[in-house]
């Protein structure tokens, strides 16, 4: 089975699928479990979620920020008896794909990258890879079965100018 994964969406599967996403300054984690051979894997947006506990994932768009989505997988993990120890943890994206205009103040890309950090610490997780930072976007295709990452570095302008998108080529 093959699966694209947008911005602020999150998958979790025991069955065999190929989950595919493209990644600017948004953070990919993924959780792998080689004993139920389970993969899971999230597309976070913004750094910091703003809302509590008590509001619902649905309603409030939570897999959009790197620490709710982070926070929520962990929990579906262990639900089904994966205890932290026996999650392998990646993580990739978090590039510096738009021009900033102050470079003194830490980019979207970055923030994310530090907040999924923070939070792989915070709970004590095994970081196995991290592909993080840049100037490249990343496309990248998790096998939930297995665990394995591909991934390719995209220029973010020449994907633009080949949609017919004008960009403005970084110095």
């Amino acid at each position: 089975m093959r699966v694209f994964l947008k911005p602020g969406e999150l998958y979790i599967s025991d069955i065999p699928t190929i989950v595919s996403t493209i990644l600017g300054s948004c953070v990919s984690m993924t959780i792998f479990n080689k004993r139920l051979k389970t993969g899971g894997i999230c597309h976070a947006m913004l750094p910091k979620s703003p809302y509590t506990k008590e509001h619902s994932v649905l309603e409030y768009g939570i897999f959009r920020y790197v620490d709710s989505s982070i926070l929520y997988m962990l929990k579906k993990f262990e639900a089904m008896g994966i205890s932290k120890d026996e999650m392998e943890v990646k993580i990739l994206g978090g590039a510096d794909v738009i021009d900033r205009i102050n470079d003194d103040i830490a980019s979207i890309g970055q923030k994310n990258i530090e907040i999924a950090m923070e939070t792989i610490r915070n709970e004590r997780l095994k970081l196995m890879i991290s592909d993080v930072g840049g100037s490249l976007g990343r496309k990248i295709h998790f096998y939930t079965h297995t665990g394995k990452i591909l991934l390719k570095r995209i220029n973010s302008v020449q994907s633009l100018r080949e949609n017919g998108i004008k960009a403005k080529k970084r110095s």
